[in-house]
């Protein structure tokens, strides 16, 4: 982990934060109905953030929704943790094969997925992706210095959450996706915010501060276009590695599908 933030990237990601409050209170987020964080992630985060968390407490949050923790034990005694022995038949069994990091990130994954549901043509495979991206994160992180992957798993699952919040809170914007998709003469966000004066960068972000998410993690959603801003010294080396990392998460998933260059990548 990174030590502590300078006072300069600290008053960054405070600028970020005030911004966004701002614009929820008087600017183009006022609109934007954000789902409340659900009650178990915020329970989870917060046996997370102890220095040693309580692994009772992560397993009793994770038996307490039956089909979360069905999906634990489906993911465990599925083939990419290649069990061997006798399966796994309890929520403790699962997590023990699954490790600590793993099994938060599958119960992360599952919360958020019900939390925001996506039905919409224009985002089919949305949270699928999501999920490939957030565990590409979590294995480039751990090949990089500095970087947590924990944080980047989040982040990769998180980058694009404010999607399906604008499709659901904006009339016109299943349109706006679709035209920012097949324009080639500006960036994607530069159609959202001429059609909306938002765009899904400023509303992810949103997101991570309604539902206190990490700092850091807001920060760098926020600026995951903003290339910019790559390599100024009031943003922590964190940030710029996040969104660095993510670049190159989705471009290898590109590849992976057999898409064409993203927009950013090719940039």
């Amino acid at each position: 982990m990174n030590s502590a933030a300078s006072p300069a990237s600290a008053r960054r990601v405070q600028q970020i934060r005030d911004d966004i409050d701002q614009s929820r209170k008087r600017g183009a987020l006022q609109q934007i109905q954000i789902p409340p964080c659900p009650a178990m992630l915020a329970q989870l985060q917060q046996a997370m953030a102890e220095a040693e968390p309580d692994l009772n407490l992560v397993a009793r949050i994770a038996s307490s929704d039956v089909a979360m923790a069905a999906t634990l034990l489906r993911i465990a005694n599925g083939p990419l943790f290649k069990p061997v022995g006798l399966p796994c038949n309890t929520v403790g069994q699962a997590m023990t094969r699954l490790g600590l990091r793993e099994s938060v990130a599958v119960m992360t994954g599952f919360l958020v997925q019900h939390a925001i549901p996506v039905n919409a043509p224009q985002l089919a495979r949305f949270w699928q992706r999501s999920t490939k991206r957030a565990i590409a994160m979590a294995a480039i992180a751990q090949r990089l210095p500095g970087l947590s992957p924990d944080l980047a798993h989040a982040f990769g699952l998180f980058l694009h959450v404010g999607m399906p919040v604008l499709l659901q809170s904006l009339r016109g914007y299943a349109s706006t996706m679709v035209e920012a998709a097949a324009r080639i003469d500006r960036p994607y966000i530069d159609t959202e915010n001429t059609n909306h004066r938002t765009d899904h960068a400023v509303v992810g972000a949103l997101v991570a501060r309604v539902w206190n998410l990490q700092p850091q993690l807001m920060a760098a959603i926020r600026l995951h276009h903003d290339f910019a801003a790559l390599g100024h010294a009031d943003i922590e080396p964190e940030i710029h590695t996040l969104v660095a990392a993510g670049l190159i998460a989705e471009h290898l998933m590109r590849r992976h599908e057999g898409l064409p260059e993203d927009a950013d990548w090719a940039a």
